[in-house]
């Protein structure tokens, strides 16, 4: 059992699914709690709130797990949540490649699975997860027929957790990387050696959107990928159009999956890459005076938390006045964040005066997020992370 403070846990008796440290009665014995131990809540009068796994040590102490105190996390329960998880996706997509559960968003706090097809990745960040992850992945397998499953153990929320960072199949075989059918592309996806689980499923709306755009230039876009990972924004422009596709990335491992999925795709004769820091290269093809038709970044997260909030929103007002710098007069510029601290305004603002100082003008055509397989919790704004803008310049 643990126990609110009095007059604490506002949030949480309101739907919210996180309880802060300081909300928390951190007696010598809670203080004592291995990361990930299950314990009933209570209010400050002892009345049960519902089961959470408990992180005495973390600024985050403690994640519902379900609202029955009593509730027993054996392979029933987790069926139902991966089958609520599926029913939920149902309407939108009609294969296996895409966000199966997004942690609390699905009632798995901290648990992230991706489906490729037979394949499954599974990212249990959370302590509680990692305790049970046998039993949720004989769910996983039982609901969903995958045959393999990948356990990727690299984010750092698991550092937070006392989790080793550890990457393995934990069912059946896997032969390399994986060809992921999204948006009329194929992408390669690297299931142990990539980022995440492998692939950003999360941007699949964002790049059809900028597909569009390319194929709505007459005689084809000229486009640019700025920090393109596996060719996201750039394989789905080609495939919607554009004449051509410049991806920049400082990872040779992404770039040659991303020149695979290329060649996959059908397109690799209007396909080239550059390895190299995102900055210096918008400065050097700045200075050799190239132009694009769309110019796209997605960068990783400049700001993870509110202490670097103040420098990542430094950081995406670069990049904006670096990518606005590289766009032909009336064409596209699209904008990225995936930073949690970061909400739409500060990025859009941030986005904004650097597309100001580059000596631009434009009009906002699109403001986006990620797919419906991504949902966002209805309490936790931090499950809503992803945000993009799209503008035409003057």
């Amino acid at each position: 059992m643990v126990r609110l403070r009095p007059k604490r846990g506002a949030r949480f008796k309101q739907g919210a699914p996180w309880i802060y440290a300081d909300e928390l009665v951190l007696d010598r014995r809670t203080k004592n709690l291995a990361p990930g131990t299950l314990a009933e809540l209570q209010d400050d009068e002892r009345r049960p709130l519902g089961l959470v796994a408990v992180n005495p040590g973390a600024t985050l102490a403690a994640r519902l797990i379900d609202p029955d105190p009593a509730a027993d996390l054996d392979d029933e329960w987790f069926t139902a949540k991966l089958h609520r998880a599926v029913a939920l996706r149902a309407p939108f997509y009609d294969a296996p490649y895409h966000r199966l559960v997004h942690a609390e968003a699905d009632g798995l706090p901290g648990v992230v699975i991706d489906l490729f097809g037979e394949v499954a990745a599974v990212q249990p960040n959370a302590a509680w997860a990692d305790a049970r992850l046998d039993t949720l992945i004989e769910a996983l397998r039982k609901v969903t027929g995958v045959t393999t499953v990948v356990v990727n153990g690299g984010s750092r929320t698991r550092s937070l957790e006392g989790l080793d960072d550890v990457t393995y199949v934990a069912r059946g075989a896997l032969q390399g990387p994986i060809a992921v059918p999204m948006n009329g592309a194929t992408y390669i996806a690297d299931l142990i050696g990539g980022q995440k689980t492998g692939l950003f499923y999360d941007q699949r709306p964002n790049h059809a959107f900028a597909a569009r755009l390319a194929g709505s230039v007459p005689g084809g876009a000229e486009v640019l990928d700025v920090f393109s990972h596996v060719g996201g924004f750039g394989l789905a422009m080609l495939a919607g159009g554009a004449a051509s596709a410049l991806a920049i990335d400082g990872s040779a491992a992404a770039l040659d999956l991303a020149e695979e999925g290329a060649r996959r795709t059908g397109v690799a004769d209007r396909f080239s890459t550059m390895r190299s820091d995102a900055f210096d290269a918008m400065r050097g093809l700045a200075g050799e005076g190239r132009r694009f038709d769309v110019v796209v970044c997605d960068p990783p997260a400049f700001a993870p938390s509110k202490s670097a909030l103040s420098n990542g929103l430094r950081a995406y007002e670069k990049v904006a006045r670096l990518a606005a710098k590289l766009v032909k007069p009336g064409g596209w510029l699209g904008l990225c964040s995936c930073s949690h601290a970061a909400d739409l305004e500060s990025f859009r603002s941030a986005s904004i005066r650097g597309i100001a100082a580059a000596g631009r003008t434009g009009a906002i055509v699109h403001t986006g997020g990620a797919g419906p397989d991504h949902p966002a919790h209805p309490m936790l704004a931090e499950s809503g992370y992803l945000k993009s803008i799209f503008l035409g310049l003057a």
